[in-house]
Formats: structure tokens, sequence, C-alpha cells
């Protein structure tokens, strides 16, 4: 098994040269192909940004949706077709910012799906404005005075919120970004990789000498399922830790919390629904009832 099973082919990648995007791509391919999961077999959900057009450059479907809006439609493909396997991947100002509100609830439902985020402190799409993971003081464009507000630090909230799954990694490590890409893949649940990245040309604080001097993976001694200690060293200064931070498999799923398939296996897209049952037939119902009594 290789790589080459996702390559789209004849495709005009609109990454800059160096931008760590590149090495995401790479290790998405192979993390998939390893895991032996068929293209056809693959859904990529993503919203607006560098990293959402990910989808675009891999053989797969995809739905490319609004800006931070991937994780509902990526919450509802996964309820309706439990035997796909659904990525929701975007970038820090689509799925932290744009899309916040739908971070937190989709902690909150616990949809099986697995939320790669490309962390890269900045908005690269849009030339280079402050993200919500933007440091104090970076100065942008926009921010002329750096930056003010206190970073976003989507991990610490995964944790405080119980997700089943949280993770960090750099895409300068392939062969440690690929192994927890393949272990949040493979977790029942919500699964987040907040996936650290130098963006080159509107990032030149962040660079990928920075990422290697500032990084250091958590300890043999780290107990992912103790949630405490997860959530402490996800608040920690000095360097910024990489690896799984927490992981709790006890969590139902969306599917199994709604009863979805207790009693029939079949994708609720495959099965014939009475006319009775559907949300049209009830309003039009409702339309009669109202303009009878009136």
């Amino acid at each position: 098994m290789n790589e080459v099973r996702f390559d789209a082919g004849g495709i005009d990648i609109a990454w800059c040269p160096g931008c760590g995007n590149h090495s995401i791509l790479k290790i998405l391919k192979q993390a998939l192909s390893e895991l032996d999961i068929a293209p056809e077999e693959l859904v990529m959900v993503s919203g607006i940004g560098q990293a959402a057009k990910i989808p675009h450059y891999l053989k797969t479907h995809f739905f490319n949706g609004l800006h931070g809006r991937a994780l509902p439609p990526a919450t509802a493909i996964k309820a309706v077709n439990p035997g796909l396997t659904v990525i929701a991947e975007s970038g820090d100002g689509d799925m932290y910012g744009e899309g916040g509100n739908h971070f937190l609830h989709a902690i909150r439902r616990n949809p099986d799906i697995t939320n790669i985020v490309h962390n890269n402190m900045v908005y690269g799409l849009t030339k280079g404005q402050a993200s919500p993971t933007s440091q104090p003081g970076f100065k942008t464009p926009v921010q002329t005075r750096g930056v003010l507000s206190t970073p976003f630090n989507p991990l610490a909230l995964a944790i405080a919120l119980d997700a089943s799954f949280v993770a960090r990694a750099f895409s300068g490590d392939e062969a440690g970004t690929k192994d927890i890409i393949k272990q949040a893949i493979r977790h029942r649940g919500y699964a987040l990789v907040d996936l650290l990245h130098p963006c080159v040309s509107f990032n030149k604080v962040n660079t990928f000498s920075w990422y290697k001097e500032q990084i250091a993976y958590l300890g043999d001694e780290h107990d992912v399922h103790d949630r405490i200690q997860a959530f402490a060293r996800s608040v920690e200064q000095g360097k910024i830790p990489l690896g799984v931070f927490y992981v709790n498999p006890n969590k139902k799923t969306f599917a199994q919390a709604l009863g979805i398939y207790d009693e029939n296996p079949q994708a609720l897209s495959l099965r014939s629904i009475e006319r009775k049952q559907t949300l049209s037939h009830w309003l039009e119902n409702r339309r009669v009832r109202v303009t009878l009594s009136g």
C-alpha cells in the first residue's frame, strides 16, 4: 500500500513553496494508505482557507463548504453513513475562528470523525492577518501594534469539554505526525489533531526553525487517560508539548447516544422512509391544520 492511490493527478497545487501544507498532504496520504482506507470510503470535509484546499488534492469524496462550517456537514455525513471514514480538515482561522461555535458543539456531541486543524498561527489565504492562535505581540498589516488578545488554546478547551481524543503534532516530523493521525482516525469518537506548521509567506516569526526549537514530545510517563494531567500539560509554559494528550474511550458517539443503529445497522442514507415519517409531511399537515383553524 502507498499514497499513490490517493493522488488526484495533474493538479496544480496553489500553496507556496515551503508551506507546511505540502508535508501534511504527504503525511495524510501515507496514513490513509497504511490504514488501508479505500478512496471511495473516505469523505474529506473543509471550509475556506489554504488548509481547506487539501481535499482538492486527494482522490476521494469531499465536501467543501462555507467558512467555518466544516464540522456540521462532517457530523451529518458520518451519522447517515457510518461506514465512511470522515475527516474534517481546515485551518486555525476556519476551525477556531469562524467555526469556533461548531468546534465547541462537535466536541459535546462526539461524532465519530477526525478533526485535523492546520495551525500556522496566521490567516494565510487573506494575506497575513492574525488568527485566533497568533501569539501576543505578533505584528501584521492589520495588527500593526502587535496582537493584544490571549491566544486561543484549542487543546485546553477540548480537554475541559472532555473531548474523546486530543492531540498535537508538527508537520516537520513526518513519522510522528503520521502516527498521531493514524491513532486519531482509528479512534471511535471525535478526535482533534492540532497540527502545527509554518506559513513561509505571512508568518516570519513561527518559522520551521522556531518550531524545532520550541517543541518537545510528551514523555512515556504521560497518562493519556488522566484528564487532569492532560489539561495541565495543555496550559503549561515553556516548550510546546506534542503527542496524544488525552483519550476517553468510554464516551458514546453521537450516533450511539441517539440510538440510530441500535436495532437496524443499515445506513440512514440507504433506508426507505415512509412519507408519514418525513418532516415535509409533518409540516404539510401542520399547515393544513393552521389553515382550517384560522
